[in-house]
């Protein structure tokens, strides 16, 4: 895979309550991705910019919510998340501590 295109499918990671549980008990981390991403480029691009092993990853497609604007109607965009699992051993600090 072109290494440009994997650098461009990680779009952030999502850091949430939920998040945060999934990682500290089963070592998965969530990201937002790029909505064609597919299995394998999420698997590529993890390993190639945070240099760890990954397990699996799944991927979650949530549709935005319609909301109202006084008498307008918007709608919030859709996202695709990852859950990725890593192989025991590895870990992903996203706060840079020590």
């Amino acid at each position: 895979m072109n290494q440009e295109r994997l650098m461009k499918i990680l779009l952030a990671p999502h850091i949430s309550e939920k998040a945060t549980t999934v990682a500290e008990r089963h070592k998965q981390f969530v990201f937002h991705v790029a909505p064609d991403a597919t299995k394998p480029e999420i698997k590529k691009a993890v390993e190639l910019m945070f240099d760890v092993k990954v397990a699996g990853v799944r991927v979650v497609n949530l549709k935005g919510k319609t909301k109202r604007f006084g008498t307008t109607l918007g709608r919030r965009k859709h996202v695709k998340k990852a859950y990725v699992s890593l192989e025991p051993g590895y870990d992903i600090d996203f706060m840079g501590g020590q």
